[in-house]
């Protein structure tokens, strides 16, 4: 499987396992199945109420941990330093490893201290809790100011991505500093797949509409995906996403959908535009 790696260090295999909203024996069961599939690369958080699920999945599965990479995030109640450190302390003991690969900001805070909480994020990592560090959900306003202004060595953003939403100045500051942009909601949850665009670009290569969707965002230079999936059927189809070809053509057809449906803005959401 292809990778993306940072000067930071993060070694990231493109295709990853979106966990949300699976839980207890379930998720088990999807991720056990993931890494018996050749998925490398698995995707929890606290919120998400699933750690130890997954950590039963990584005890269980025959794939070495080194061999997985594995991202959690803390959320956005609890960035307060004392707080910051408990949540990624208790991730720890749920997953069963004494590192993660990438720990993120889950969701920024509407009232917080940006810069201790950031400070923490960077300390956890220098302390070797998490490999590498994150944020996600952050509007480009707010990371310029996490990367140039407090210097954090941020290796990856993940964001809402799709073929419905356009997030071309996000990436483009993500590739100017060395950060990898992971799509999560990769699929706009089955409306990519909705759109006679996608269908006809499917029917053309032969392919499932959902991999047209993901490949588009693979061909990407720096973009990671994430798509839930919890039976083999769609595990392996996301897989082979990969190995679909989109032409100009193609791109041309995708570039002209409206790209403005955001599928993911809870109330707490920051402003985006800022």
């Amino acid at each position: 499987m292809q990778r993306l790696t940072t000067r930071n260090g993060l070694d990231l295999p493109c295709i990853g396992l979106g966990t949300w909203p699976m839980t207890g024996d379930a998720c088990t069961r999807a991720v056990h199945q993931a890494l018996e599939l050749g998925y490398r690369h698995i995707d929890t958080a606290t919120a998400y109420a699933n750690e130890a699920a997954v950590g039963q999945a990584l005890r269980d599965s025959s794939v070495p941990r080194e061999q997985i990479h594995l991202t959690t995030k803390v959320w956005w109640d609890r960035l307060e330093p004392k707080a910051m450190r408990q949540s990624l302390e208790d991730s720890l003991r749920a997953l069963g490893t004494e590192q993660v690969d990438l720990f993120h900001i889950h969701w920024p805070a509407k009232d917080w201290d940006l810069a201790r909480s950031i400070e923490t994020l960077v300390a956890l990592r220098d302390e070797g809790k998490a490999r590498c560090i994150g944020v996600a959900n952050f509007p480009l306003g707010l990371l310029r100011r996490v990367v140039e202004e407090l210097g954090a060595p941020l290796s990856a953003i993940q964001v809402e991505y799709h073929v419905l939403l356009d997030q071309q100045p996000l990436l483009d500051y993500a590739r100017q500093h060395d950060m990898v942009l992971t799509a999560y909601t990769p699929l706009a949850r089955g409306r990519a797949a909705e759109q006679a665009v996608i269908r006809e670009i499917a029917r053309k290569h032969g392919v499932l509409p959902s991999q047209v969707a993901l490949n588009w965002l693979l061909d990407q230079a720096g973009v990671a995906v994430i798509p839930k999936a919890s039976c083999r059927d769609n595990q392996l189809a996301n897989l082979a996403a990969l190995e679909v070809r989109l032409d100009d053509a193609d791109r041309a057809l995708i570039a002209g959908l409206p790209k403005g449906q955001r599928v993911v803005s809870p109330d707490f959401a920051p402003d985006w535009n800022s």
